[in-house]
């Protein structure tokens, strides 16, 4: 081969791995760093899925700013405490099964038969919001918004990764409910 065309295709190989670099960062950014978000409207519940600090703090923000009569808080290990009470809001902690967004998901849509929730507002990490709304909608019918908590700035890198294997799971292997 010629120095020319050496180069050439060096170059050609760069721009690929630019473009791939460029599409995966701004897929990760839309994805897991800027995840659709709706504003809080009235809704019958108020649903906290477990994980990362700020959740609980903004599911009760919430909950005390009268956006639901009701809180229903994940609490998959036990070892957090089921938030002290909210003035005019029932709180209730459930255990998920299996203990990820899958059982979350699953379990928001059997308390919504059981309290006849036909809208509610999910309190998810900023990462797996993506992957929360598409567990979701896969198990219930009714209207869901999802408002999100930023974890610790040296968690993204982890969480980032997490959420990419854990969507092409949820979107490969776990397609159901």
């Amino acid at each position: 081969m010629t120095p020319v065309k050496v180069g050439q295709r060096r170059s050609r190989i760069l721009i690929i791995l630019g473009t791939v670099a460029v599409v995966f960062l701004t897929a990760s950014a839309r994805l897991f760093v800027w995840p659709t978000t709706d504003a809080p409207t009235q809704v019958d519940a108020i649903v906290m899925y477990a994980g990362s600090p700020g959740r609980l703090a903004k599911a009760v923000e919430l909950a005390r700013s009268g956006y639901a009569p009701m809180l229903a808080v994940s609490n998959p290990y036990g070892q957090d405490r089921c938030p002290v009470a909210v003035p005019d809001v029932r709180v209730i902690c459930f255990r998920p099964d299996p203990l990820t967004t899958q059982g979350e998901a699953r379990m928001t849509a059997a308390l919504a038969a059981r309290y006849n929730w036909r809208s509610v507002l999910v309190v998810v990490g900023t990462p797996q919001g993506t992957r929360a709304r598409l567990r979701l909608d896969r198990c219930y019918d009714g209207r869901a918004l999802f408002a999100t908590a930023s974890p610790r700035w040296y968690a993204w890198p982890y969480m980032i990764s997490y959420e990419w294997a854990a969507t092409v799971k949820a979107l490969t292997i776990q397609r159901s409910c």
